[in-house]
């Protein structure tokens, strides 16, 4: 769920209260269902990886774009995009649950918690693509084989970690601990 999503979430649209939340109702089949009894939508997880891929996306897009600029070799400019797609990843759960009314100490645990495994997997995935596309690592951000490379590993990351997250969303995990939270 993005963070604007999450914040339009918490500002009441079709909210009937925690009580029914907790039930597992209260959204009007919102993809809800079930996080905390052990199962969960294939939506709600979608969502949830969505958000944490436009935040992993725009890290590391902008650390890409940072290292080229500063002429950095391959290895300092993935370390630079990795540690951006982290810091944007968590920062948009961050917001979000600042905005639910948490404090800054809870806001990151809860932000730690829902999204590390997440972004570690995508991360991992999209790396590693590119990593493994010949000609990827050396490619330009003016040339096409850098943005297929990356919008492939993009797409094969979201694959892969959406039943990551599911399944972890099911077991009360990763952004099931953000929807504790409002």
């Amino acid at each position: 769920m993005s963070a604007m999503d999450h914040g339009a979430h918490h500002a009441g649209a079709g909210h009937e209260g925690h009580a029914a939340h907790r039930s597992g109702g209260g959204h009007g089949g919102g993809g809800h269902d079930g996080h905390a009894g052990g199962g969960a939508s294939w939506a709600m997880a979608a969502k949830a990886t969505l958000h944490c891929l436009t935040g992993c996306a725009i890290g590391e897009i902008l650390g890409m774009v940072i290292g080229t600029a500063l002429m950095w070799g391959n290895v300092p400019t993935m370390a630079l995009a990795i540690a951006l797609a982290f810091l944007f990843g968590y920062s948009f759960t961050l917001f979000a649950v600042l905005r639910a009314g948490l404090d800054f100490r809870s806001a990151v645990k809860v932000a730690l918690a829902a999204d590390t495994v997440s972004i570690a997997v995508m991360e991992l995935v999209d790396n590693g693509i590119i990593a493994l596309t010949p000609g990827a690592m050396d490619a330009h951000l003016s040339d096409a084989l850098f943005w297929l490379a990356l919008l492939g590993g993009f797409a094969v990351a979201f694959a892969i970690t959406t039943p990551v997250n599911k399944w972890m969303i099911g077991r009360g995990k990763g952004h099931a601990v953000v929807h504790a939270h409002h």
